[in-house]
Protein backbone atom coordinates (compact mmCIF):
# COMPACT_ATOMS: atom_id res chain seq x y z
CA UNK A 1 0.00 0.00 0.00
CA UNK A 2 1.09 3.38 -1.10
CA UNK A 3 1.97 5.61 2.11
CA UNK A 4 2.78 9.66 1.91
CA UNK A 5 3.49 12.00 4.68
CA UNK A 6 2.37 15.30 3.94
CA UNK A 7 4.21 18.89 5.62
CA UNK A 8 1.94 21.87 5.47
CA UNK A 9 4.33 24.40 6.04
CA UNK A 10 4.67 26.67 8.82
CA UNK A 11 1.77 27.04 11.72
CA UNK A 12 0.67 28.27 14.89
CA UNK A 13 3.39 30.99 16.43
CA UNK A 14 5.01 31.08 12.35
CA UNK A 15 2.24 32.10 10.22
CA UNK A 16 4.94 31.73 7.54
CA UNK A 17 4.49 34.26 4.59
CA UNK A 18 1.81 36.98 5.68
CA UNK A 19 0.14 39.69 3.27
CA UNK A 20 -2.93 42.18 3.77
CA UNK A 21 -4.34 39.89 6.57
CA UNK A 22 -3.66 36.35 4.30
CA UNK A 23 -1.53 33.83 6.19
CA UNK A 24 0.82 31.32 4.28
CA UNK A 25 0.04 28.72 7.61
CA UNK A 26 -3.39 29.00 6.51
CA UNK A 27 -3.71 28.40 2.82
CA UNK A 28 -1.59 25.60 2.82
CA UNK A 29 -3.33 23.44 5.67
CA UNK A 30 -6.55 24.09 4.12
CA UNK A 31 -5.11 23.23 0.31
CA UNK A 32 -3.07 20.34 1.44
CA UNK A 33 -5.74 18.48 3.58
CA UNK A 34 -7.62 18.25 0.31
CA UNK A 35 -5.37 17.13 -1.17
CA UNK A 36 -5.06 14.52 1.37
CA UNK A 37 -8.68 13.71 1.26
CA UNK A 38 -8.48 13.15 -2.81
CA UNK A 39 -5.80 10.54 -2.87
CA UNK A 40 -6.78 8.98 0.09
CA UNK A 41 -9.96 8.74 -1.99
CA UNK A 42 -7.65 6.67 -4.00
CA UNK A 43 -6.70 4.10 -1.66
CA UNK A 44 -3.66 6.36 -0.34
CA UNK A 45 -2.71 6.07 3.29
CA UNK A 46 -1.35 9.74 3.81
CA UNK A 47 0.33 11.06 7.44
CA UNK A 48 0.07 14.35 7.90
CA UNK A 49 2.49 16.37 10.49
CA UNK A 50 -0.19 18.85 11.50
CA UNK A 51 -3.92 18.88 11.22
CA UNK A 52 -4.42 22.17 12.52
CA UNK A 53 -2.53 25.82 13.32
CA UNK A 54 -0.29 24.89 15.64
CA UNK A 55 3.38 25.48 16.01
CA UNK A 56 5.95 22.55 14.62
CA UNK A 57 9.26 22.27 14.33
CA UNK A 58 11.74 21.84 11.25
CA UNK A 59 13.49 18.96 13.28
CA UNK A 60 9.74 17.86 14.63
CA UNK A 61 8.58 17.92 11.01
CA UNK A 62 11.83 15.76 9.81
CA UNK A 63 11.55 13.44 12.92
CA UNK A 64 7.82 12.84 12.59
CA UNK A 65 8.82 11.37 8.77
CA UNK A 66 11.84 9.44 10.13
CA UNK A 67 9.37 7.33 12.19
CA UNK A 68 7.64 5.41 9.48
CA UNK A 69 8.97 4.78 6.09
CA UNK A 70 6.99 6.87 3.30
CA UNK A 71 7.22 6.40 -0.59
CA UNK A 72 7.36 10.19 -0.90
CA UNK A 73 7.61 13.61 1.70
CA UNK A 74 5.36 16.42 -0.07
CA UNK A 75 5.84 19.68 1.51
CA UNK A 76 2.86 21.92 0.96
CA UNK A 77 4.51 26.20 0.98
CA UNK A 78 3.52 29.48 -0.87
CA UNK A 79 6.27 31.72 -1.93
CA UNK A 80 6.61 36.00 -0.79
CA UNK A 81 9.17 38.08 -2.20
CA UNK A 82 8.22 41.76 -2.67
CA UNK A 83 4.81 42.82 -2.72
CA UNK A 84 3.68 42.68 -5.97
CA UNK A 85 7.06 41.90 -7.40
CA UNK A 86 6.90 38.54 -8.07
CA UNK A 87 4.77 35.77 -8.89
CA UNK A 88 4.45 31.50 -10.03
CA UNK A 89 5.03 28.03 -8.83
CA UNK A 90 8.50 26.35 -8.31
CA UNK A 91 8.47 22.87 -6.75
CA UNK A 92 12.36 21.71 -4.73
CA UNK A 93 14.35 18.78 -4.29
CA UNK A 94 17.07 18.21 -2.45
CA UNK A 95 20.56 18.62 -4.32
CA UNK A 96 21.31 15.85 -6.91
CA UNK A 97 18.17 14.43 -5.90
CA UNK A 98 16.88 10.91 -6.75
CA UNK A 99 15.00 10.35 -10.67
CA UNK A 100 11.73 9.56 -7.93
CA UNK A 101 11.79 12.96 -6.25
CA UNK A 102 12.42 14.37 -9.56
CA UNK A 103 9.68 12.65 -11.56
CA UNK A 104 7.16 13.96 -8.67
CA UNK A 105 8.44 17.61 -8.58
CA UNK A 106 8.25 17.86 -12.55
CA UNK A 107 4.69 16.03 -13.06
CA UNK A 108 3.36 18.62 -10.20
CA UNK A 109 4.79 21.80 -11.50
CA UNK A 110 3.69 20.73 -15.17
CA UNK A 111 -0.20 20.87 -13.37
CA UNK A 112 0.44 23.90 -11.66
CA UNK A 113 1.87 25.91 -14.78
CA UNK A 114 -0.82 24.54 -17.20
CA UNK A 115 -3.71 26.15 -14.57
CA UNK A 116 -1.65 29.49 -15.72
CA UNK A 117 1.03 29.92 -12.97
CA UNK A 118 4.16 31.29 -14.17
CA UNK A 119 6.50 28.96 -14.80
CA UNK A 120 9.70 28.95 -12.04
CA UNK A 121 11.07 25.83 -12.62
CA UNK A 122 11.74 22.44 -10.73
CA UNK A 123 14.73 23.69 -8.54
CA UNK A 124 17.33 22.11 -5.99
CA UNK A 125 17.56 23.54 -2.31
CA UNK A 126 19.00 22.59 0.58
CA UNK A 127 16.19 23.00 3.07
CA UNK A 128 15.88 21.45 6.21
CA UNK A 129 12.78 18.80 5.24
CA UNK A 130 14.22 17.81 2.06
CA UNK A 131 17.50 17.29 3.38
CA UNK A 132 16.65 15.72 7.08
CA UNK A 133 14.04 13.31 5.57
CA UNK A 134 14.16 9.67 3.81
CA UNK A 135 11.76 9.50 1.70
CA UNK A 136 11.58 11.25 -2.19
CA UNK A 137 11.10 14.30 -1.28
CA UNK A 138 9.64 17.32 -2.80
CA UNK A 139 8.64 21.11 -1.78
CA UNK A 140 6.05 23.39 -3.40
CA UNK A 141 5.63 27.12 -3.57
CA UNK A 142 2.22 27.66 -5.01
CA UNK A 143 2.07 30.50 -6.37
CA UNK A 144 3.46 34.44 -3.97
CA UNK A 145 1.08 35.04 -1.27
CA UNK A 146 2.45 38.65 -1.25
CA UNK A 147 1.12 38.52 -5.50
CA UNK A 148 -2.33 39.33 -5.97
CA UNK A 149 -2.97 37.45 -9.52
CA UNK A 150 -1.07 34.61 -7.63
CA UNK A 151 -3.83 34.83 -4.90
CA UNK A 152 -6.46 35.28 -7.32
CA UNK A 153 -5.57 32.46 -9.01
CA UNK A 154 -4.97 29.76 -5.97
CA UNK A 155 -8.80 31.10 -4.58
CA UNK A 156 -10.92 30.98 -7.87
CA UNK A 157 -9.18 27.77 -9.51
CA UNK A 158 -8.60 26.17 -5.68
CA UNK A 159 -11.00 22.74 -7.17
CA UNK A 160 -8.03 22.61 -9.82
CA UNK A 161 -5.07 22.98 -7.89
CA UNK A 162 -6.37 19.94 -5.59
CA UNK A 163 -6.86 18.25 -8.43
CA UNK A 164 -3.90 18.24 -10.19
CA UNK A 165 -1.62 17.78 -7.25
CA UNK A 166 -3.50 14.96 -6.60
CA UNK A 167 -2.92 13.64 -10.49
CA UNK A 168 0.62 14.01 -10.08
CA UNK A 169 1.29 12.03 -6.98
CA UNK A 170 -1.21 9.22 -7.58
CA UNK A 171 0.21 9.32 -11.11
CA UNK A 172 4.16 9.05 -9.75
CA UNK A 173 2.80 5.88 -7.57
CA UNK A 174 1.07 4.29 -10.47
CA UNK A 175 -2.28 4.99 -9.55
CA UNK A 176 -5.28 6.30 -12.11
CA UNK A 177 -6.89 9.18 -11.20
CA UNK A 178 -11.12 8.28 -10.76
CA UNK A 179 -13.44 11.14 -11.30
CA UNK A 180 -15.30 11.04 -8.17
CA UNK A 181 -18.56 10.97 -8.67
CA UNK A 182 -21.52 13.57 -8.83
CA UNK A 183 -24.77 12.28 -6.82
CA UNK A 184 -27.98 12.08 -8.48
CA UNK A 185 -30.38 14.15 -7.43
CA UNK A 186 -32.34 11.30 -6.18
CA UNK A 187 -29.19 10.68 -4.36
CA UNK A 188 -28.67 13.96 -2.68
CA UNK A 189 -32.27 14.49 -1.65
CA UNK A 190 -33.48 17.35 -3.55
CA UNK A 191 -36.10 15.56 -6.26
CA UNK A 192 -38.83 13.68 -4.56
CA UNK A 193 -41.49 11.56 -6.55
CA UNK A 194 -45.14 11.41 -5.77
CA UNK A 195 -47.36 9.05 -6.46
CA UNK A 196 -50.80 9.47 -7.72
CA UNK A 197 -53.55 7.17 -6.52
CA UNK A 198 -56.81 8.38 -8.96
CA UNK A 199 -58.58 12.05 -9.79
CA UNK A 200 -61.92 12.32 -8.59
CA UNK A 201 -64.46 15.12 -9.81
CA UNK A 202 -66.36 14.72 -6.29
CA UNK A 203 -63.96 15.59 -3.37
CA UNK A 204 -66.14 13.11 -0.99
CA UNK A 205 -64.71 10.44 -3.32
CA UNK A 206 -61.07 11.80 -2.95
CA UNK A 207 -61.28 11.89 0.74
CA UNK A 208 -62.86 8.43 0.83
CA UNK A 209 -59.84 7.38 -1.47
CA UNK A 210 -57.56 8.86 1.28
CA UNK A 211 -58.94 6.77 4.08
CA UNK A 212 -58.75 3.79 2.09
CA UNK A 213 -54.50 4.35 1.52
CA UNK A 214 -54.23 5.58 5.44
CA UNK A 215 -55.96 2.20 6.54
CA UNK A 216 -53.40 0.44 4.63
CA UNK A 217 -50.17 2.73 5.49
CA UNK A 218 -49.61 5.21 2.89
CA UNK A 219 -49.08 8.51 3.27
CA UNK A 220 -51.94 10.31 1.53
CA UNK A 221 -53.36 13.82 1.12
CA UNK A 222 -55.32 15.55 -1.33
CA UNK A 223 -53.78 17.77 -3.78
CA UNK A 224 -56.45 20.38 -5.85
CA UNK A 225 -55.70 20.70 -9.58
CA UNK A 226 -57.62 23.10 -11.90
CA UNK A 227 -58.35 21.93 -15.20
Amino acid sequence: MVRLCFDYGHGGQDSGAFYKGRKESNDVLSLGKAVAAEVRRHGVTVDETRTSDSTVSLSQRSGFENRNSYDYFISFHRNAFQPEKAKGVETFTYLNAGAKSKGLAQKIQDGLVALGFVNRGVKEANFHVLRETKAPAVLIEIGFLDNSSDNSLFDTKGNEIIKVISKAILAQVGIDYIEASVPTQEESGQTLYRVMAGSYSLRKNAESQVQKLKAAGFDATIMIFNK
